[in-house]
Protein backbone atom coordinates (compact mmCIF):
# COMPACT_ATOMS: atom_id res chain seq x y z
CA UNK A 1 0.00 0.00 0.00
CA UNK A 2 2.57 2.84 0.81
CA UNK A 3 3.71 3.14 -2.74
CA UNK A 4 -0.28 3.73 -4.20
CA UNK A 5 0.62 7.77 -3.35
CA UNK A 6 3.46 8.18 -5.90
CA UNK A 7 2.54 5.84 -8.28
CA UNK A 8 0.85 9.20 -10.05
CA UNK A 9 3.54 11.80 -9.08
CA UNK A 10 6.43 9.84 -10.86
CA UNK A 11 4.43 10.44 -14.34
CA UNK A 12 3.81 14.12 -13.77
CA UNK A 13 6.92 15.01 -15.67
CA UNK A 14 5.14 18.90 -15.96
CA UNK A 15 1.68 20.15 -15.75
CA UNK A 16 1.24 20.98 -19.24
CA UNK A 17 -1.53 24.41 -20.65
CA UNK A 18 -3.86 23.40 -22.86
CA UNK A 19 -2.70 25.02 -25.77
CA UNK A 20 0.05 22.33 -26.68
CA UNK A 21 0.80 18.96 -26.85
CA UNK A 22 2.19 16.50 -23.66
CA UNK A 23 4.65 18.71 -22.91
CA UNK A 24 5.67 21.89 -25.03
CA UNK A 25 3.75 25.05 -24.12
CA UNK A 26 2.66 26.82 -27.74
CA UNK A 27 1.32 29.36 -26.30
CA UNK A 28 3.98 32.31 -26.31
CA UNK A 29 2.26 35.76 -26.55
CA UNK A 30 -0.49 37.43 -26.46
CA UNK A 31 -1.01 37.67 -30.37
CA UNK A 32 -1.15 33.62 -30.34
CA UNK A 33 -4.36 34.43 -28.28
CA UNK A 34 -5.64 36.34 -30.97
CA UNK A 35 -5.66 34.10 -33.76
CA UNK A 36 -4.04 30.28 -32.52
CA UNK A 37 -1.90 30.71 -35.51
CA UNK A 38 1.46 32.14 -35.31
CA UNK A 39 4.07 30.10 -37.26
CA UNK A 40 4.08 32.64 -40.27
CA UNK A 41 4.52 35.76 -37.91
CA UNK A 42 7.06 38.57 -39.08
CA UNK A 43 5.85 40.39 -35.72
CA UNK A 44 7.58 40.78 -32.25
CA UNK A 45 6.80 37.06 -30.86
CA UNK A 46 8.44 36.04 -34.70
CA UNK A 47 11.25 35.54 -31.85
CA UNK A 48 9.47 32.78 -30.77
CA UNK A 49 7.83 31.32 -33.84
CA UNK A 50 9.96 32.19 -36.73
CA UNK A 51 12.80 33.59 -35.83
CA UNK A 52 14.13 33.80 -39.64
CA UNK A 53 10.39 36.23 -40.42
CA UNK A 54 12.47 38.88 -37.79
CA UNK A 55 14.27 40.22 -40.92
CA UNK A 56 10.55 41.89 -41.71
CA UNK A 57 10.42 44.20 -39.08
CA UNK A 58 11.60 47.56 -39.47
CA UNK A 59 15.10 48.77 -38.72
CA UNK A 60 15.37 49.67 -35.33
CA UNK A 61 14.66 48.42 -31.56
CA UNK A 62 11.26 46.28 -30.94
CA UNK A 63 9.92 44.94 -27.47
CA UNK A 64 7.33 42.61 -26.54
CA UNK A 65 5.63 42.25 -22.67
CA UNK A 66 3.19 39.26 -22.86
CA UNK A 67 1.62 38.10 -19.66
CA UNK A 68 -1.60 35.48 -19.61
CA UNK A 69 -4.24 34.26 -16.70
CA UNK A 70 -5.42 30.80 -16.87
CA UNK A 71 -7.95 29.08 -15.58
CA UNK A 72 -7.92 24.83 -16.20
CA UNK A 73 -10.01 22.14 -14.10
CA UNK A 74 -9.08 18.74 -14.50
CA UNK A 75 -11.87 15.81 -13.73
CA UNK A 76 -11.51 12.40 -13.50
CA UNK A 77 -14.83 10.03 -13.01
CA UNK A 78 -13.83 6.79 -11.70
CA UNK A 79 -16.21 3.93 -11.59
CA UNK A 80 -14.32 1.61 -8.90
CA UNK A 81 -17.29 0.37 -6.76
CA UNK A 82 -15.70 0.85 -3.04
CA UNK A 83 -14.54 4.46 -3.74
CA UNK A 84 -16.80 6.66 -1.63
CA UNK A 85 -16.75 9.37 -4.68
CA UNK A 86 -16.57 8.36 -8.12
CA UNK A 87 -15.52 12.14 -9.56
CA UNK A 88 -12.10 14.09 -8.42
CA UNK A 89 -11.45 17.39 -9.45
CA UNK A 90 -7.75 18.99 -9.97
CA UNK A 91 -7.56 22.84 -10.52
CA UNK A 92 -4.83 24.65 -12.42
CA UNK A 93 -4.59 28.26 -11.82
CA UNK A 94 -1.64 30.30 -13.53
CA UNK A 95 -2.37 34.51 -12.73
CA UNK A 96 1.03 35.10 -14.29
CA UNK A 97 2.51 33.12 -17.32
CA UNK A 98 4.74 35.90 -18.60
CA UNK A 99 6.71 36.00 -22.46
CA UNK A 100 9.29 39.27 -22.70
CA UNK A 101 10.87 40.01 -26.73
CA UNK A 102 13.82 41.35 -27.79
CA UNK A 103 14.37 42.33 -31.36
CA UNK A 104 17.34 45.01 -32.75
CA UNK A 105 17.22 44.81 -36.39
CA UNK A 106 19.20 46.27 -38.97
CA UNK A 107 19.18 46.02 -42.29
CA UNK A 108 19.31 42.23 -43.44
CA UNK A 109 20.36 41.67 -39.79
CA UNK A 110 17.90 40.98 -37.42
CA UNK A 111 19.46 39.72 -33.22
CA UNK A 112 16.49 38.85 -30.88
CA UNK A 113 16.32 37.24 -26.97
CA UNK A 114 13.31 35.47 -25.85
CA UNK A 115 11.80 34.90 -22.71
CA UNK A 116 9.14 32.67 -21.29
CA UNK A 117 8.08 29.22 -20.04
CA UNK A 118 8.19 26.72 -22.90
CA UNK A 119 6.83 24.08 -20.86
CA UNK A 120 4.90 23.39 -17.69
CA UNK A 121 4.11 27.29 -16.21
CA UNK A 122 0.97 25.90 -13.15
CA UNK A 123 0.14 24.77 -10.07
CA UNK A 124 -2.10 21.30 -10.32
CA UNK A 125 -3.58 21.13 -7.33
CA UNK A 126 -5.83 17.94 -6.27
CA UNK A 127 -7.09 18.74 -3.16
CA UNK A 128 -9.10 15.38 -2.53
CA UNK A 129 -6.32 13.44 -4.32
CA UNK A 130 -6.89 11.45 -7.34
CA UNK A 131 -8.65 7.47 -7.56
CA UNK A 132 -4.70 5.70 -7.76
CA UNK A 133 -3.85 7.19 -4.24
CA UNK A 134 -7.28 5.73 -2.93
CA UNK A 135 -7.75 2.31 -4.20
CA UNK A 136 -5.93 0.43 -1.52
CA UNK A 137 -7.65 2.78 1.33
CA UNK A 138 -11.25 1.93 -0.20
CA UNK A 139 -10.47 -1.96 0.44
CA UNK A 140 -10.22 -1.82 3.86
CA UNK A 141 -13.79 -2.78 4.46
CA UNK A 142 -13.97 -5.43 2.72
CA UNK A 143 -10.72 -6.55 3.44
CA UNK A 144 -12.09 -6.25 7.39
CA UNK A 145 -14.70 -7.94 6.48
CA UNK A 146 -13.72 -11.15 5.03
CA UNK A 147 -11.87 -11.55 8.12
CA UNK A 148 -15.13 -11.44 10.10
CA UNK A 149 -15.32 -7.80 11.34
CA UNK A 150 -17.82 -5.86 9.59
CA UNK A 151 -17.06 -2.69 8.12
CA UNK A 152 -18.57 -0.59 6.20
CA UNK A 153 -16.99 2.90 5.91
CA UNK A 154 -13.77 4.40 5.31
CA UNK A 155 -11.99 7.81 5.41
CA UNK A 156 -8.81 9.48 4.91
CA UNK A 157 -7.41 13.64 4.20
CA UNK A 158 -5.58 12.79 1.02
CA UNK A 159 -4.02 15.69 -1.40
CA UNK A 160 -1.57 15.87 -3.91
CA UNK A 161 -0.25 19.36 -5.49
CA UNK A 162 2.49 19.48 -8.89
CA UNK A 163 4.32 22.48 -9.11
CA UNK A 164 6.07 22.68 -12.67
CA UNK A 165 7.97 25.55 -14.50
CA UNK A 166 10.18 25.26 -17.48
CA UNK A 167 11.91 28.30 -18.67
CA UNK A 168 13.22 28.83 -21.36
CA UNK A 169 16.20 31.15 -22.65
CA UNK A 170 16.51 32.08 -26.18
CA UNK A 171 18.55 33.58 -28.74
CA UNK A 172 18.44 33.93 -32.74
CA UNK A 173 20.32 35.53 -35.46
CA UNK A 174 18.52 36.40 -38.29
CA UNK A 175 19.64 36.92 -42.03
CA UNK A 176 17.92 37.71 -44.89
CA UNK A 177 19.75 36.41 -48.09
CA UNK A 178 17.52 38.54 -49.84
CA UNK A 179 14.02 40.03 -51.03
CA UNK A 180 12.73 36.61 -50.69
CA UNK A 181 14.24 34.57 -48.28
CA UNK A 182 15.73 34.94 -45.02
CA UNK A 183 17.54 32.65 -42.72
CA UNK A 184 17.82 31.88 -38.72
CA UNK A 185 19.68 29.97 -36.22
CA UNK A 186 18.77 29.88 -32.19
CA UNK A 187 19.41 28.21 -28.87
CA UNK A 188 17.31 27.77 -25.59
CA UNK A 189 18.50 27.12 -22.44
CA UNK A 190 16.19 25.62 -20.30
CA UNK A 191 15.88 25.55 -16.80
CA UNK A 192 13.00 22.93 -15.76
CA UNK A 193 12.05 22.90 -12.17
CA UNK A 194 9.03 20.29 -10.74
CA UNK A 195 7.87 20.24 -6.71
CA UNK A 196 5.68 17.80 -5.69
CA UNK A 197 3.92 17.75 -2.49
CA UNK A 198 1.15 14.97 -1.06
CA UNK A 199 -0.10 13.16 1.39
CA UNK A 200 -2.06 10.37 2.88
CA UNK A 201 -3.00 11.17 6.59
CA UNK A 202 -5.98 10.58 9.00
CA UNK A 203 -6.98 6.98 7.45
CA UNK A 204 -9.99 5.71 9.44
CA UNK A 205 -12.29 2.95 9.17
CA UNK A 206 -15.50 1.88 11.26
CA UNK A 207 -15.01 -1.85 12.11
CA UNK A 208 -17.81 -3.93 14.41
CA UNK A 209 -16.23 -6.01 16.49
CA UNK A 210 -16.92 -5.75 20.22
CA UNK A 211 -14.38 -8.28 21.29
CA UNK A 212 -11.89 -5.41 21.20
CA UNK A 213 -13.92 -2.67 22.09
CA UNK A 214 -14.84 -1.79 17.99
CA UNK A 215 -18.53 -0.97 18.03
CA UNK A 216 -19.00 0.69 14.47
CA UNK A 217 -17.79 3.56 14.89
CA UNK A 218 -15.08 5.45 12.87
CA UNK A 219 -11.38 4.96 14.58
CA UNK A 220 -7.95 5.43 13.32
CA UNK A 221 -7.13 2.42 10.87
CA UNK A 222 -3.34 1.70 12.29
CA UNK A 223 -4.96 1.28 15.52
CA UNK A 224 -7.57 -1.23 14.99
CA UNK A 225 -4.47 -3.08 13.12
CA UNK A 226 -2.22 -2.31 15.89
CA UNK A 227 -4.98 -3.92 17.92
CA UNK A 228 -5.40 -6.90 15.49
CA UNK A 229 -1.84 -7.86 15.99
CA UNK A 230 -1.34 -6.88 12.23
CA UNK A 231 1.61 -4.91 11.83
CA UNK A 232 2.09 -4.60 8.22
CA UNK A 233 -1.30 -2.97 7.88
CA UNK A 234 -0.92 -0.67 10.22
CA UNK A 235 2.34 0.55 9.10
CA UNK A 236 0.61 0.93 5.58
CA UNK A 237 -2.12 2.90 6.39
CA UNK A 238 0.09 5.39 9.00
CA UNK A 239 0.74 9.07 7.60
CA UNK A 240 2.50 9.53 4.63
CA UNK A 241 4.21 12.58 3.34
CA UNK A 242 5.97 13.78 -0.10
CA UNK A 243 8.11 16.86 -0.54
CA UNK A 244 10.31 16.44 -3.28
CA UNK A 245 11.54 18.40 -5.84
CA UNK A 246 13.46 18.22 -9.28
CA UNK A 247 15.80 20.09 -11.05
CA UNK A 248 17.67 20.00 -14.41
CA UNK A 249 18.34 22.26 -17.54
CA UNK A 250 18.99 21.83 -21.06
CA UNK A 251 19.72 23.22 -24.31
CA UNK A 252 17.34 23.79 -27.62
CA UNK A 253 19.13 24.38 -31.52
CA UNK A 254 16.85 26.20 -33.17
CA UNK A 255 16.37 26.40 -37.27
CA UNK A 256 14.08 28.63 -39.07
CA UNK A 257 13.76 29.48 -42.52
CA UNK A 258 11.19 32.01 -44.26
CA UNK A 259 10.32 32.76 -47.46
CA UNK A 260 8.74 35.64 -48.80
CA UNK A 261 7.84 35.00 -52.53
CA UNK A 262 5.14 38.19 -53.51
CA UNK A 263 3.86 40.93 -51.68
CA UNK A 264 1.19 39.74 -49.07
CA UNK A 265 2.64 36.21 -48.98
CA UNK A 266 5.12 35.20 -45.97
CA UNK A 267 6.04 31.28 -45.67
CA UNK A 268 7.75 29.65 -43.20
CA UNK A 269 9.39 26.61 -41.40
CA UNK A 270 10.97 26.19 -38.60
CA UNK A 271 13.12 22.91 -36.92
CA UNK A 272 13.61 22.59 -32.79
CA UNK A 273 15.63 19.51 -31.54
CA UNK A 274 15.17 17.43 -29.17
CA UNK A 275 15.47 19.23 -25.81
CA UNK A 276 17.58 16.34 -23.63
CA UNK A 277 16.62 17.50 -20.25
CA UNK A 278 18.00 15.09 -17.08
CA UNK A 279 16.16 16.12 -13.57
CA UNK A 280 17.74 15.72 -9.97
CA UNK A 281 15.72 14.76 -6.65
CA UNK A 282 16.10 17.24 -3.88
CA UNK A 283 13.66 15.20 -1.75
CA UNK A 284 13.08 16.79 1.87
CA UNK A 285 10.46 14.17 2.71
CA UNK A 286 9.62 10.97 1.52
CA UNK A 287 7.51 8.21 3.08
CA UNK A 288 7.28 5.87 -0.04
CA UNK A 289 10.70 5.41 -0.94
CA UNK A 290 10.05 6.22 -4.72
CA UNK A 291 11.69 9.57 -4.38
CA UNK A 292 15.45 8.84 -3.29
CA UNK A 293 17.80 12.32 -2.61
CA UNK A 294 20.13 12.75 -5.71
CA UNK A 295 18.40 10.02 -8.24
CA UNK A 296 17.95 11.39 -11.80
CA UNK A 297 15.26 10.89 -14.20
CA UNK A 298 14.94 12.12 -18.58
CA UNK A 299 11.96 13.97 -19.05
CA UNK A 300 12.81 15.33 -22.40
CA UNK A 301 11.19 18.14 -24.63
CA UNK A 302 10.46 16.68 -28.16
CA UNK A 303 11.83 18.49 -31.34
CA UNK A 304 9.21 20.11 -33.01
CA UNK A 305 9.03 20.86 -37.06
CA UNK A 306 6.70 23.76 -37.81
CA UNK A 307 4.90 24.97 -41.02
CA UNK A 308 3.22 28.40 -41.57
CA UNK A 309 1.28 30.45 -44.05
CA UNK A 310 0.19 34.58 -43.73
CA UNK A 311 -1.96 35.52 -46.63
CA UNK A 312 -3.34 39.06 -47.67
CA UNK A 313 -6.74 37.94 -48.93
CA UNK A 314 -7.02 41.76 -49.05
CA UNK A 315 -5.45 44.90 -47.63
CA UNK A 316 -7.72 44.91 -44.34
CA UNK A 317 -7.83 40.91 -44.06
CA UNK A 318 -5.14 37.98 -43.41
CA UNK A 319 -5.59 34.43 -43.06
CA UNK A 320 -2.93 32.38 -41.25
CA UNK A 321 -2.00 28.37 -41.53
CA UNK A 322 0.32 26.79 -38.97
CA UNK A 323 1.01 23.54 -37.89
CA UNK A 324 2.98 21.57 -35.87
CA UNK A 325 4.24 18.27 -35.45
CA UNK A 326 5.81 17.14 -32.44
CA UNK A 327 8.67 14.10 -32.17
CA UNK A 328 6.73 12.84 -29.13
CA UNK A 329 7.67 9.14 -29.67
CA UNK A 330 11.98 10.22 -29.89
CA UNK A 331 11.51 11.89 -26.62
CA UNK A 332 13.09 10.37 -23.27
CA UNK A 333 10.33 10.15 -20.62
CA UNK A 334 11.25 7.87 -17.94
CA UNK A 335 8.87 6.45 -15.65
CA UNK A 336 9.57 4.22 -12.64
CA UNK A 337 7.14 1.26 -11.90
CA UNK A 338 6.32 0.05 -8.18
CA UNK A 339 9.66 -1.91 -8.22
CA UNK A 340 11.80 1.00 -9.03
CA UNK A 341 12.36 0.02 -13.11
CA UNK A 342 12.68 2.36 -15.73
CA UNK A 343 10.64 2.34 -18.63
CA UNK A 344 10.28 4.98 -21.05
CA UNK A 345 6.35 6.37 -21.38
CA UNK A 346 6.99 7.59 -24.90
CA UNK A 347 6.91 4.02 -25.83
CA UNK A 348 3.20 4.67 -25.10
CA UNK A 349 2.59 7.24 -27.54
CA UNK A 350 1.10 4.89 -30.49
CA UNK A 351 1.96 8.01 -33.20
CA UNK A 352 3.13 11.32 -33.00
CA UNK A 353 1.19 14.46 -31.80
CA UNK A 354 -0.22 17.48 -34.11
CA UNK A 355 -1.82 20.40 -33.91
CA UNK A 356 -3.17 22.73 -37.02
CA UNK A 357 -4.59 26.55 -36.52
CA UNK A 358 -5.97 28.75 -38.64
CA UNK A 359 -6.73 32.34 -38.29
CA UNK A 360 -8.01 35.69 -39.36
CA UNK A 361 -7.31 39.27 -38.28
CA UNK A 362 -9.11 42.42 -40.07
CA UNK A 363 -8.40 46.18 -39.83
CA UNK A 364 -11.74 47.67 -38.93
CA UNK A 365 -9.50 51.28 -38.90
CA UNK A 366 -6.33 51.70 -39.44
CA UNK A 367 -5.70 51.91 -35.10
CA UNK A 368 -8.16 48.77 -34.77
CA UNK A 369 -7.95 45.27 -35.60
CA UNK A 370 -10.27 42.49 -34.88
CA UNK A 371 -8.94 38.79 -34.67
CA UNK A 372 -10.51 35.00 -34.53
CA UNK A 373 -8.89 31.70 -34.46
CA UNK A 374 -9.34 28.20 -34.00
CA UNK A 375 -6.51 25.38 -33.24
CA UNK A 376 -6.93 21.72 -33.43
CA UNK A 377 -4.68 19.36 -31.41
CA UNK A 378 -4.85 15.92 -31.80
CA UNK A 379 -3.11 13.05 -29.70
CA UNK A 380 -2.42 9.46 -30.55
CA UNK A 381 -2.05 7.57 -26.99
CA UNK A 382 -2.32 4.34 -26.26
CA UNK A 383 -4.67 3.19 -23.19
CA UNK A 384 -1.62 2.39 -21.11
CA UNK A 385 -0.57 6.08 -21.71
CA UNK A 386 -3.77 7.78 -19.98
CA UNK A 387 -3.37 7.54 -16.31
CA UNK A 388 -5.30 9.50 -13.49
CA UNK A 389 -2.56 12.30 -12.61
CA UNK A 390 -1.67 12.56 -16.38
CA UNK A 391 -3.67 12.40 -19.53
CA UNK A 392 -4.01 13.67 -22.56
CA UNK A 393 -7.15 14.93 -24.50
CA UNK A 394 -7.57 16.20 -28.28
CA UNK A 395 -9.10 19.28 -28.05
CA UNK A 396 -10.92 22.35 -30.49
CA UNK A 397 -9.62 26.07 -28.85
CA UNK A 398 -11.69 29.21 -30.19
CA UNK A 399 -9.98 32.97 -30.07
CA UNK A 400 -11.10 35.97 -30.33
CA UNK A 401 -9.32 39.06 -29.92
CA UNK A 402 -7.66 42.76 -30.91
CA UNK A 403 -5.18 44.69 -31.42
CA UNK A 404 -5.43 48.41 -30.28
CA UNK A 405 -2.40 51.08 -31.67
CA UNK A 406 -1.84 53.37 -29.59
CA UNK A 407 0.75 55.14 -31.40
CA UNK A 408 3.01 54.96 -34.21
CA UNK A 409 5.35 52.96 -31.78
CA UNK A 410 3.19 51.64 -29.05
CA UNK A 411 0.79 48.58 -29.81
CA UNK A 412 -1.88 46.48 -27.08
CA UNK A 413 -3.00 42.96 -27.96
CA UNK A 414 -5.85 41.61 -26.25
CA UNK A 415 -6.96 37.91 -26.85
CA UNK A 416 -9.27 34.68 -25.20
CA UNK A 417 -9.41 31.47 -25.58
CA UNK A 418 -11.81 28.51 -24.62
CA UNK A 419 -10.85 24.89 -25.34
CA UNK A 420 -13.60 22.05 -26.10
CA UNK A 421 -12.23 18.63 -25.09
CA UNK A 422 -13.28 15.44 -26.42
CA UNK A 423 -15.32 13.67 -24.08
CA UNK A 424 -14.31 9.80 -25.44
CA UNK A 425 -11.05 9.44 -23.50
CA UNK A 426 -11.01 6.43 -20.98
CA UNK A 427 -9.59 3.98 -19.58
CA UNK A 428 -10.34 0.36 -18.42
CA UNK A 429 -8.39 -0.80 -15.31
CA UNK A 430 -8.14 -4.26 -14.26
CA UNK A 431 -8.02 -4.49 -10.77
CA UNK A 432 -7.41 -8.40 -9.69
CA UNK A 433 -10.33 -9.94 -7.68
CA UNK A 434 -12.51 -6.28 -8.10
CA UNK A 435 -12.80 -6.90 -11.66
CA UNK A 436 -12.45 -3.83 -14.35
CA UNK A 437 -14.01 -0.62 -14.37
CA UNK A 438 -13.95 2.38 -16.41
CA UNK A 439 -11.96 5.48 -15.76
CA UNK A 440 -12.81 8.76 -17.41
CA UNK A 441 -11.10 12.21 -18.31
CA UNK A 442 -12.56 15.47 -19.06
CA UNK A 443 -11.25 19.12 -18.68
CA UNK A 444 -12.14 22.52 -18.99
CA UNK A 445 -10.01 25.65 -19.83
CA UNK A 446 -10.38 29.47 -20.54
CA UNK A 447 -7.49 31.78 -20.53
CA UNK A 448 -6.82 35.41 -21.38
CA UNK A 449 -3.62 37.79 -22.33
CA UNK A 450 -2.72 41.01 -22.56
CA UNK A 451 0.85 42.20 -24.98
CA UNK A 452 2.08 45.91 -25.09
CA UNK A 453 4.77 46.10 -28.39
CA UNK A 454 7.09 49.22 -28.33
CA UNK A 455 9.10 50.10 -31.51
CA UNK A 456 11.59 53.03 -31.54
Amino acid sequence: MKKHLIIGVLVLCCVPMAFATIVTNANQSALYFRLLSRNASTDIDAVYYNPAGLTRLKDGFHIGLHNQTIFQEKRVINAFPLLNADTYKGKVNVPIFPDAYLVYKQGPLALSFGFGPNSGGGTADYGTGLPSFEYQIAELPALLSGMGIPTTAYSANIAFKGESIYYGFQVNASYAIDDVFSIAGGIRYISASNNYTGHIEGVMINPNFPAYGLTGQMVSAPQVFTLLGQAAYAAATSNRYVDAKQTGTGWTPILSLNVHPAEGLNLSAKYEFNTSLELTNATTKDDTGMFPDGQTNRSDIPAILSFGIEYALMPQLRAMVSFNYFFDKNAQWDQRDAEGVIHNRADLVNSNTYDLGIGLEYDVTKTFTISAGYLLTQFDLSEAYQEDISHEIPASTLALGARFRLGEKLDLDLGGIYSIYSNNVQKTINYGAFGSWVEKYERSNIAFAIGLGYHF
